[in-house]
């Protein structure tokens, strides 16, 4: 075209075809815009790379960096003498990225389901998973992870945590509790400890490659801070002797189950806590709810022939009685209103001291009917009965005592001798102190004590010091609970036996059998509470059943203790027919 042009004459420029038929202006108008944008574009540049660096680097490191959560190891629970109660043993979480582990070889997959003591199905259901993050278990023992690790699986990681170990297993387990897969506590002082065990977690900051593997360390963000140690006020061989004890007495009178509680006088602390049935904190993983249930601290129950005492020591602290004061109980039968109470063994004319001794129900009676319902009510409130308690344990009930102003004699009559209000064991159990303290009460812990706590009176030191020596006749061959003598000690206390409640009536064939006391009696140091639910074995009666518990609980303990005997007879005396407490 351009040689024919030329041909005719035509400059190129001049060419007809090359002819511009749009204005000029259009052309400026296109090149300003461009370079508007590259002014913008030189402007973000600098913005982005001058001005916003933060923002930059925050979004690199979205791409590379990483937190790492540091553990805390929760702080160790010891007994009274420094025995390990519960402690944190280092273990691994493994967990995956799924895309990356289902690319290995299916003989590492294999491996890794063998070391997981998992099945290959169940691994892979696992890793079919959309997150980019998942555990494939929890708390692996250092051992297997290490296995794990050295497989070399690509997107495969282990974590650090910490595994809960309890080395006395089911005979603490109702006091120290345990922790779940977090550590963090579930029941019993774990859980009521939580804060104290736990510490607080750390961080730090890390690069890592597209693997997932660290490469480089940043900074420490937080320092992990440790649990403290928790000091219980638990003596581990008393709690060893009070759990075999009770065990013992469960399966021999094929019981449903068992408690026990030993205090100590002078503090109040408790030195043991043992329920049966028990579990193994270190393997729950089939557990029933008779397992777990506390039963010192959450059943409660009618305490029976242990609640006279507290009648006996009332009137007697408002000069109603003496220990001389005679009451008739001939013919064994006794009529208020339309309701007969009876005892079990007729007696006929008996001291209140002998009321105690032979556990009379109608001797009982007539002395809380001299008395208004209100100083009873007060009575049984001040000492703990249908009080939440202040344990510092979780679970302690309040248990039952109706408001006095609706009580009918026949109710004011049952209830003094332990039938209409229901307790807790450790209710029970504190509520003695005011007999081995020489009338005070002192709060109760489960933690070690440092400091003598300070006393609330509740009766004479005199009325104490009565109850103490009728207390300590009932331990005699002449009493409810010879066998609930100690060998070499002077001891006192009182049986229990009551019908159980079932859906709002009396079920004559079941029974709680229970005893409470203390030793030596002479300088009480500890008080002992003893409750065997349903025993089916053909005894049922506390001073059968549950005096032997605290009998040989309560030699060991003394001894354990260092406590010098107080009595120069070292054989039990038994009598040929024992008698039994009045239901």
């Amino acid at each position: 075209m351009t040689r024919s042009a030329a041909a005719k004459g035509v400059p190129f420029s001049t060419s007809p075809i090359l002819a511009l038929t749009l204005p000029a202006w259009r052309s400026r108008v296109v090149l300003f815009a461009m370079f508007v944008a590259f002014c913008a574009l030189a402007g973000r540049a600098l913005w982005l790379q001058g001005m916003s660096k933060d923002f930059l680097q925050k979004q690199g490191e979205s791409r590379y960096a990483r937190t790492l959560e540091l553990p805390a190891t929760r702080g160790k629970i010891t007994d009274r003498n420094g025995q390990v109660l519960a402690s944190s043993v280092p273990v691994k979480a493994v967990w995956a990225i799924p895309d990356d582990v289902l690319e290995a070889p299916k003989e590492k997959i294999h491996a890794l389901a063998v070391l997981l003591e998992m099945s290959e199905q169940e691994l892979r259901k696992k890793l079919d998973s959309d997150r980019s993050f998942v555990y494939l278990k929890r708390q692996v023992e250092q051992e297997s992870a290490d296995k794990i690790v050295a497989l070399g699986i690509s997107g495969i990681e282990t974590r650090k945590e910490y595994k809960r170990f309890y080395p006395q297993g089911e005979v603490t387990a109702h006091v120290v509790g345990f922790t779940n897969i977090e550590d963090a506590g579930q029941d019993g002082m774990e859980l009521s400890n939580q804060k104290t065990l736990a510490g607080k977690t750390g961080s730090r900051r890390v690069i890592k490659d597209r693997l997932g593997h660290i490469v480089e360390d940043i900074e420490a963000i937080h320092e992990p801070h440790d649990g403290k140690d928790l000091t219980l006020s638990i003596d581990s061989k008393i709690q060893y002797i009070a759990y075999s004890q009770l065990k013992e007495a469960v399966e021999k009178h094929k019981a449903k189950a068992g408690a026990i509680v030993v205090l100590d006088v002078k503090t109040g602390e408790v030195l043991a806590l043992a329920n049966l049935p028990s579990y193994n904190p270190n393997n729950r993983a089939i557990l029933t709810g008779a397992q777990l249930r506390n039963r010192v601290m959450t059943d409660t129950f009618e305490p029976g022939s242990t609640l006279k005492p507290f009648t006996v020591s009332l009137a007697l602290d408002t000069n109603r009685v003496k220990p001389s004061t005679t009451f008739q109980t001939a013919p064994g039968i006794m009529t208020i209103g339309p309701a007969t109470i009876h005892d079990s063994t007729p007696h006929a004319l008996l001291s209140v001291a002998e009321i105690i001794q032979h556990s009379s129900n109608i001797g009982t009676s007539k002395i809380a009917l001299q008395m208004p319902p209100q100083e009873m009510w007060e009575m049984f409130t001040t000492v703990g009965f249908g009080q939440q308690p202040k344990f510092g344990f979780p679970g302690a009930v309040a248990g039952r005592v109706r408001p006095f102003k609706s009580w009918r004699p026949i109710e004011q009559a049952t209830m003094s001798y332990g039938n209409g209000i229901s307790v807790s064991l450790i209710q029970l159990a504190r509520a003695y102190m005011i007999f081995s303290r020489d009338g005070d009460l002192i709060p109760l812990s489960f933690q070690k004590v440092t400091e003598a706590p300070v006393g609330q009176r509740v009766i004479s030191e005199r009325t104490a010091r009565e109850m103490r020596i009728m207390l300590e006749s009932v331990v005699s061959p002449q009493g409810t609970a010879p066998k609930a003598q100690v060998a070499g000690y002077r001891v006192g206390g009182k049986t229990g036996t009551a019908y159980k409640v079932a859906g709002g009536r009396y079920d004559t064939h079941k029974y709680i059998a229970s005893f409470a006391g203390f030793a030596p009696a002479s300088d009480p140091r500890i008080i002992i509470a003893v409750m065997i639910d349903e025993p089916s074995n053909g005894q049922h009666y506390g001073g059968e059943v549950a005096a032997p518990v605290f009998s040989t609980v309560a030699m060991n303990a003394l001894r354990a203790l260092n406590v010098a005997p107080d009595s120069s007879v070292t054989s039990i005396i038994l009598p040929t027919d024992g008698e039994k407490e009045s239901m």
